[in-house]
């Protein structure tokens, strides 16, 4: 099966993260998997270091030269599908209008619902089926308007890593400062409002106040960096806070901490819970969005259901004070993802998706 795949994002983030996944496992399957995405963009960068054809857009106008470019693949070779990962490239699917010919999958991974108006769902209507990562996504999807015959889940996946030896855990905490016995907290991911990063800081008094020595991590970059700097020293916590900024080898974040901390308010799925329970880390999460379709309280993380510091602090202190628990929690999340979140579920679902809209000789 010969697919194309269209992503018009400029950075790298969970969605870009899974499109390099899926193409990866495609190739893997014996399929062909070429990209469209824009010049110099991190995807595609990886995928052209890992020898997959890449076919770039500039940023001007980007849909509509994405579109050109698609009309122009398409007349050069024939595809059993187009995937467009994100909302500009179903843009540009649609401005192409590929549907007539191939058909058009598109994948869904944002929490509110699609917006309101006649032009917004017939890009949508394009899509043959469309892709929600999480049952939260699809009832906001079909809320909006598309019929539950067009929209199936598919769970986002990850790889499984093995446990970092003891020495490459050492180093990792040696990274950012923290002695072997230091208590270290992490979250990984972009920082703005809805994810969340505020009520950490507004938790962490109260967690410095029995483990005074505690350290948090807040990797990734954003617009409310500088508010949460500016609260971070408002609230006297500013020497146990790091702003990592934006970490490529993310996998030593994961490495150095104790436990991971995911308070975003109403998340599709959360690219950063699901490698952080790969790797074996005690959960907190806030409740909200699709965070409960992976997270079930006290046996594979800790959910908290009121959105206050006092109660986020709470659950914290809880696997700091007993690392049974921690472990406890850490093993389970693990296996969460083992069975249901790798990137071969993923990667499996979707081709999946992919077959049923192909004749039969279009299959290996």
């Amino acid at each position: 099966m010969n697919t194309l795949h269209v992503d018009l994002g400029r950075t790298w983030r969970g969605g870009q993260k899974q499109v390099w996944l899926l193409l990866r496992g495609l190739r893997t399957r014996g399929h062909g998997a070429e990209l469209l995405a824009p010049r110099d963009s991190p995807l595609a960068r990886r995928c052209l270091a890992e020898g997959f054809p890449v076919h770039p857009v500039g940023t001007h106008a980007a849909r509509l030269q994405a579109a050109y470019r698609l009309r122009r693949r398409l007349a050069q070779e024939r595809f059993e599908i187009v995937h467009a990962h994100d909302a500009h490239s179903l843009t540009a699917a649609w401005l192409a209008r590929v549907h007539c010919r191939t058909p058009v999958v598109a994948s869904r991974r944002l929490a509110y619902p699609l917006q309101p108006g006649p032009v917004a769902l017939s890009r949508y209507r394009v899509a043959r089926r469309v892709l929600a990562v999480s049952r939260f996504v699809e009832e906001s999807t079909i809320r909006s308007g598309l019929s539950p015959d067009q929209v199936e889940v598919v769970y986002d996946g990850v790889e499984l890593p093995p446990f970092p030896a003891p020495r490459a855990r050492l180093e990792a905490r040696a990274r950012w400062g923290a002695a072997p016995d230091q208590p270290i907290l992490g979250c990984v991911g972009y920082l703005l409002p809805e994810k969340g990063q505020e009520i950490l800081l507004r938790a962490l008094p109260a967690v410095l106040a029995e483990f005074p020595s505690c350290r948090l991590l807040l990797a990734g970059d954003g617009p409310s960096r500088p508010q949460l700097e500016r609260l971070a020293r408002e609230l006297g916590v500013e020497p146990a806070v790091q702003f990592t900024g934006f970490v490529d080898a993310v996998e030593q974040v994961y490495a150095a901490l104790d436990v991971f901390l995911f308070p975003s308010r109403a998340e599709p799925l959360g690219s950063s819970l699901l490698d952080a329970m790969a790797r074996g880390l005690p959960i907190v999460a806030t409740e909200g969005g699709a965070v409960s379709e992976v997270v079930e309280d006290n046996r594979n993380g800790l959910l908290v259901s009121e959105r206050n510091p006092a109660a986020v602090a709470t659950a914290i202190l809880r696997p700091l004070r007993d690392p049974a628990l921690a472990a406890r929690l850490g093993a389970a999340a693990r296996e969460t993802i083992r069975q249901r979140f790798t990137a071969d579920h993923m990667v499996e679902r979707t081709l999946g998706v992919y077959q049923a809209l192909t004749p039969a000789e279009a299959h290996p």
